[in-house]
């Protein structure tokens, strides 16, 4: 049997940047996946707190030089990367001067939420996925892990559904606690349409908020993990009545085990 691809997408992994249990979750498990024999790719934002000298990130110039179109806007990609130390893993970082090298991450330091986080979302979602058509590498699970990464799911349903690279490819999005009560601006759906993709298809966004994020990404995703307790009324509603919601309990040293299964689960799906 051939190896299991699995692409992990998050916005931070530790040692590199570390604001919530999203870090150590993404670092632990592409870890655990490698000792199961999977083949691991990891992308995340290089957002500016990351320092690229001292984590020794340097730019993949054949895979940077891509444009991509946020709006009527068009930005350019630029890629970099670097090893986890102590760890057979690398991990490429998704840039653009614009969005990437603020010295924080959603908040100023007036704590006031960035104006652009939507275009930078947009940006990273479209971005993870024309660099994966870059190298070349047809992910069979692409694992995406929190609001950041709730486009995937939907982009691979719809704009790259028929693109070899990923005809195959199942998506698994995890929902962490991570919620903010700010809005994005009323033309987030006008940012985030592709190809193919309809106003249809983005419904669940115009509520322009956190809740709109995780919504669309549990209605694409194939499946969903739920990873805290600690959500909305309406969220736990939508999270605890959906059919492709996975339980996976971190209690043990099975948690690896119960993630690999799923996974096969998913890839053995007609």
């Amino acid at each position: 049997m051939d190896k299991l691809r699995i692409l992990y997408v998050s916005s931070e992994i530790n040692p590199f940047l570390e604001t919530s249990d999203v870090a150590a979750y993404v670092r632990q498990l592409p870890a655990d996946m490698q000792d199961r024999g999977a083949e691991i790719r990891i992308l995340v934002p290089r957002f500016g707190l990351i320092n690229e000298r001292k984590n020794r990130l340097h730019e993949v110039v054949r895979l940077s030089g891509i444009n991509i179109t946020v709006g009527d806007e068009e930005k350019a990609l630029v890629i970099k990367v670097a090893s986890i130390p102590n760890a057979k893993l690398q991990v490429y970082f998704i840039d653009n001067e614009d969005y990437f090298h603020r010295k924080s991450v959603f908040f100023d330091k007036k704590n006031k939420f960035y104006d652009d986080n939507d275009e930078r979302a947009i940006f990273f979602c479209k971005g993870v996925l024309e660099t994966v058509k870059k190298l070349g590498w047809a992910p069979d699970i692409v694992h995406c892990n929190d609001w950041m990464t709730a486009l995937i799911p939907m982009y691979l349903k719809t704009t790259y559904r028929n693109d070899p690279m990923f005809k195959d490819t199942k998506s698994v999005f995890t929902v962490y606690n991570n919620a903010f009560s700010d809005k994005f601006d009323a033309d987030l759906l006008e940012k985030a349409k592709a190809m193919d993709v309809s106003d249809e298809a983005l419904a669940h966004l115009r509520s322009a908020d956190f809740e709109g994020f995780i919504k669309l990404g549990c209605a694409y995703a194939d499946a969903i993990v739920k990873v805290d307790e600690e959500f909305g009324e309406g969220l736990n509603k939508l999270l605890n009545e959906s059919p492709k919601r996975v339980d996976i309990v971190d209690e043990d040293d099975n948690l690896s085990e119960q993630y690999y299964n799923l996974y096969n689960d998913l890839v053995g799906q007609e």
